[in-house]
């Protein structure tokens, strides 16, 4: 299938590295492969999940980074996650994204924690830009 983003290869002068994880956590492997490769070509280390509980048995708080979690999922949703174990992340920054949103899906997201709620179809450079300021941000120890 081909890419829905427009992936800019690594010899585009991107040369920022990051010592932080994004987490990608989608039910869509289409899309997670094209999200997965999009933020690696910006030289993001990237772990990827078809699911909130493959995501939860593997993660570690003391990991730190970036979680960019799909709304619609199969088991648990994206907010359901937030609503149960947001607490669990710390302080680590969580972008929703979502192909199907309301302004009260959005608003209880917003309240469980979400930094940023994104609808698709979205340009590659915002949600770039968003995981790269969230990456970047001091984190409280």
């Amino acid at each position: 299938m081909k890419s829905r983003f427009n992936v800019r290869p690594r010899e585009a002068g991107v040369s920022a590295q990051y010592n932080r994880t994004v987490f990608l956590v989608d039910d869509d492997e289409p899309v997670r492969d094209s999200l997965k490769t999009l933020l690696e070509s910006y030289c993001m280390p990237v772990e990827d999940y078809p699911s909130c509980p493959e995501f939860l048995e593997h993660f570690k708080a003391e990991d730190g980074g970036c979680l960019v979690l799909d709304l619609h999922l199969p088991v648990m949703s994206g907010l359901e996650f937030m609503e149960t174990y947001g607490t669990r992340l710390k302080d680590m920054p969580v972008i929703l994204i979502t192909g199907r949103g309301d302004p009260a899906t959005k608003a209880r997201a917003l309240e469980a924690g979400v930094l940023a709620f994104v609808e698709k179809p979205f340009e590659d450079e915002i949600l770039v830009e968003m995981i790269r300021t969230a990456l970047t941000r001091p984190t409280r120890h």
